[in-house]
């Protein structure tokens, strides 16, 4: 989803927790939810757009990639580790 042109900064990290913590399903919603809790205060721009990126994602998808089902896309690669290793306590 795109963000509007207008959007601050603190708009734009208040939609994303909302989307973190409201996915679809509750695997999800912790996962994501709970990363956006520790790290969406601190991100800049870039890591911004990337969550708001793997947001825009399927939950199915993003369940077996974070669970290691299935390899994420390149593009999301990263985050999608970040994600797998706070899931595992690393």
């Amino acid at each position: 989803m795109a963000e509007p042109m207008n959007e601050t900064i603190e708009s734009q990290r208040k939609r994303m927790h909302i989307r973190a913590w409201r996915r679809g399903t509750k695997e999800m919603d912790l996962i994501l939810g709970g990363y956006a809790d520790s790290y969406l205060a601190g991100m800049d721009a870039d890591a911004l757009a990337a969550f708001d990126a793997l947001l825009a994602q399927d939950d199915h998808d993003l369940y077996q990639w974070v669970t290691g089902q299935v390899a994420p896309p390149a593009r999301f690669a990263t985050l999608v580790g970040r994600l797998a290793d706070r899931q595992a306590g690393r």
